[in-house]
């Protein structure tokens, strides 16, 4: 929500991997990202070609639930995203596996629509 590459890319571990399974090989968003440096650089660029969408997130309207696993370092949230812009309401649900590992995201699948990044 902060579009802050750098502090994201501080969120997982030095050989971290950001995945997003959904998305088509060739399309600009990449599949697989891996290690800090690659995935502020993969964000950053999503962040600036993203810079007109006037979708701001309504924290209050987005709802989440959290599912734990019997593994205490897997977990996973669905997520509906609740978007407000001069055109109107909006939004996007997903669902996130998160693997943790010293208390950083080792690996995150992100699945969403494709269709929803440029």
């Amino acid at each position: 929500m902060s579009r802050d590459a750098t502090a994201l890319a501080e969120m997982f571990t030095a050989d971290g991997v950001l995945e997003t399974p959904l998305v088509s090989a060739g399309r600009s968003f990449p599949r697989r990202m891996e290690g800090h440096e690659e995935i502020r650089q993969a964000m950053a660029a999503y962040y600036e070609r993203s810079a007109n969408d006037d979708r701001t997130v309504n924290v209050d309207k987005t709802r989440y639930v959290l599912h734990t696993t019997t593994d205490s370092n897997v977990f996973i949230v669905e997520i509906d995203t609740a978007f407000e812009s001069p055109a109107g309401a909006s939004s996007m649900s997903l669902v996130q596996i998160f693997r943790l590992r010293d208390g950083k995201v080792a690996l995150l699948r992100d699945y969403f629509a494709p269709e929803e990044v440029a």
